[in-house]
């Protein structure tokens, strides 16, 4: 079973390279805000299903949630909706590829937050692993001319709201004392992703309810982002049950890789040689970031 995290991992990646590619042409028409409740508003249902079906063929007793669980439920949800509008900006700003390489900074800063706020020393091949790609990531947002700090502050950002949003998830994945991995994983993912769907379909019905029609007017793309986007969750939140979110999220550098076709495939995007320089600095640091914390 140990390594079972690293197969739900690289399947994770997978889907949400598909999720993110949709949601990027979403945002269009909907907006950040819209193009972003697609993946919670139409993922929350698959999510019920998945976790229904767990419940049938395994036989396992469903949790009883701690008030430590909503705790972990709400810092997971929230931060990741906060980092999926701010990856959707950068998106627009910068090419699909770069931006997948921005978020693949998260992994790092997980391990600053550990050092800032856990006290965790880290020893001298981690940070030089930290250099290596921050030097990658000045290089993917250095344009000669253009001195915008912008799409590299919303990609940081981004990164940063994700890191928490996966600490946030395995808390709340750990905070069941569950023996089923499987029905910890499935449960969390239904709270959370119900949860979001809840807060944003109120926060539109306040602010923007034109937005919230348009969405259900682009049901079937809406549909597909939300399927991929439960899907991939379930992976991730499997991922989580079993190996530590700095592991995770390490491995989940190989999507990358499937960012690179996904440019070239669906969007006709050439990737510069400097930003493609960047972005195996990046994984560079990534990867030796986690062979020294191993």
């Amino acid at each position: 079973m140990s390594g079972l995290w690293a197969v739900f991992t690289v399947a994770g990646s997978l889907g949400q390279t598909a999720r993110n590619a949709m949601q990027r042409e979403l945002t269009g028409s909907l907006g950040a805000i819209g193009a972003t409740h697609v993946r919670f508003l139409f993922g929350f249902p698959f999510a019920l299903i998945f976790l229904l079906g767990i419940w049938l063929v395994t036989d396992a007793s469903l949790p009883h949630p701690s008030l430590a669980f909503g705790g972990w439920i709400l810092l997971g949800a929230l931060t990741q909706i906060a980092g999926t509008m701010l990856m959707l900006l950068t998106m627009n700003e910068r090419s699909f590829v770069v931006t997948v390489a921005y978020l693949k900074t998260e992994p790092i800063q997980v391990a600053v937050f550990g050092l800032i706020f856990l006290g965790d020393m880290l020893r001298p091949p981690s940070v030089a692993a930290i250099l290596i790609a921050t030097l990658g990531v000045f290089l993917i947002s250095f344009k000669p001319g253009n001195s915008s700090l912008k799409p590299t502050l919303l990609g940081l950002g981004a990164a940063t709201a994700f890191a928490f949003s996966a600490i946030g998830y395995r808390g709340a994945i750990l905070s069941l004392h569950q023996t089923q991995f499987v029905m910890a994983a499935s449960f969390s993912l239904a709270v959370g992703l119900t949860a979001q769907a809840v807060l944003l379909s109120a926060y539109l019905s306040w602010r923007d309810r034109v937005v919230l029609g348009a969405i259900f007017r682009l049901w079937k793309p809406s549909l597909f982002a939300g399927f991929m986007g439960a899907l991939s969750s379930q992976f991730w939140f499997l991922a989580f049950a079993l190996a530590t979110a700095a592991s995770v999220r390490t491995l989940a550098l190989v999507e990358v890789l499937f960012a690179q076709a996904t440019t070239h495939v669906l969007f006709k995007q050439k990737t510069t040689a400097r930003e493609i320089a960047g972005i195996a600095l990046v994984v560079v640091g990534c990867a030796l970031l986690i062979w020294a914390e191993a």
